[in-house]
């Protein structure tokens, strides 16, 4: 199911968001093996969470600006069309913010475990 939602936002947008999750949830699982210094972890998770969380955002506002295109060339659109258009064009952003969000709380972790 999860590759299938994946497929339906849009590979363009929702493989990178993917394959930075796991990166940052790689970065995370190395810095608690690890006995290195946290802060430069904690920045590069920190900026490439708010990258990815960007765009994951684009690519809802590139799907929805492609949504309402059809609705205009189509004329009169039925709701559940409508419906299914605005579901996949706000899929991007439901997989940047969940990242966003692990990111963010992979950040706090390391936090605490700082002192």
């Amino acid at each position: 199911m999860l590759l299938d939602r994946i497929q339906e936002g849009g590979p363009f947008f929702m493989w990178p968001i993917v394959i930075v999750f796991i990166v940052i949830v790689a970065l995370f699982v190395r810095q608690l093996l690890s006995k290195a210094d946290k802060a430069q972890t904690i920045v590069l998770i920190s900026n490439t969470s708010l990258f990815i969380l960007s765009w994951g955002i684009l690519g809802s506002v590139i799907g929805l600006i492609e949504a309402f295109d059809a609705v205009e060339s189509m004329g009169d659109v039925s709701q559940g069309m409508m419906a299914g258009g605005l579901k996949v064009a706000f899929l991007t952003t439901v997989f940047g913010l969940v990242t966003f969000i692990f990111a963010r709380l992979f950040i706090l972790i390391l936090n605490l475990l700082k002192g």
